[in-house]
């Protein structure tokens, strides 16, 4: 039986076919992690505020008069966006992103 074309940079003699999809996965997850920190600040702060309308939208839907399975799937849809958007940005800020973030709040409400 043939194998499957996509799993084809996975495959060696030596490792079992799980071992390669986790591994796989985990190079994938660390490449996706490395280009989303090379982003900008500002891309950063902007998909972190992406989350904000994504999370109003999850929960503002229920008021819709709509059936009970279509506000589960916008629910699912709209909090799965915006954890989506949290994580990546935070991702793309890093640690010194967030407190750049954080002293710029900071310095913001002290002024008033």
């Amino acid at each position: 039986m043939p194998r499957p074309l996509f799993f084809k940079h996975l495959m060696s003699d030596n490792n079992s076919i799980e071992e390669k999809r986790s591994g796989g996965l985990r190079q994938l997850l660390t490449t996706v992690k490395r280009w989303l920190s090379g982003l900008s600040f500002r891309t950063g702060v902007i998909v972190l505020a992406l989350c904000v309308p994504c999370y109003i939208f999850s929960f503002a839907q229920m008021a819709l008069p709509i059936s009970v399975k279509a506000k589960g799937v916008l629910w699912f849809i709209f909090f799965g966006l915006a954890k989506t958007f949290q994580y990546g940005g935070l991702t793309i800020l890093g640690v010194e992103g967030w407190r750049r973030l954080k002293a710029r709040f900071k310095r913001n409400n002290d002024s008033h």
